[in-house]
């Protein structure tokens, strides 16, 4: 059963495969015709499912848990600005989460803050296409000689002109 579920959510992937990088009303258009179909069908299954298995096992929890946040899984239908799922986000967080424990050995709340800061420097740096480490070891032998009052020239999308910093495609 959870592998006719799992082959289900493969085709609203391919779906959105299909309409990702176009406009946003040509991909709700394509999600109204092709994914709103699927969507409703896999409603349909699990519901039929559920009856089926045992209450306090892993699938029907999934089920419910699924069925809960219907409504604001079906929501990506009608707005082609939204996607599917949230993995963007999550890979950027990502690198947060898996530290989490460890900030709380900052030493410091000026510890955590320096952290926060590098963190932003880093993320900055990929936001605007550049190697974060290549850049942060060219900023770092460069800043003790940099004019204080021109710091804000070593920031990263005022520096990502320089070609030895992008990021590998």
């Amino acid at each position: 059963m959870a592998e006719d579920v799992l082959k289900r959510i493969a085709t609203l992937y391919d779906v959105e495969d299909k309409a990702r990088g176009l406009p946003a009303d040509r991909r709700r258009l394509i999600r109204q015709e092709k994914a709103a179909p699927l969507i409703d069908e896999l409603a349909a299954v699990l519901d039929a499912m559920l009856p089926k298995l045992p209450g306090k096992s892993d699938l029907a929890a999934a089920i419910r848990y699924a069925r809960t946040l219907w409504t604001a899984l079906r929501r990506y239908l009608d707005d082609g600005r939204l996607e599917i799922d949230n993995n963007a986000a999550e890979r950027q967080i990502r690198p947060l989460a898996l530290g989490r424990k460890n900030y709380l050995f900052a030493g410091s709340d000026t510890g955590g803050d320096r952290a926060a800061a590098l963190y932003t420097l880093i993320q900055t740096a990929k936001l605007n296409g550049l190697d974060p480490e290549a850049y942060l070891r060219d900023v770092l032998t460069r800043i003790a000689g940099h004019p204080i009052n021109r710091i804000g020239d070593l920031l990263p999308w005022n520096i990502g002109a320089r070609e030895y910093y992008r990021a590998a495609a």
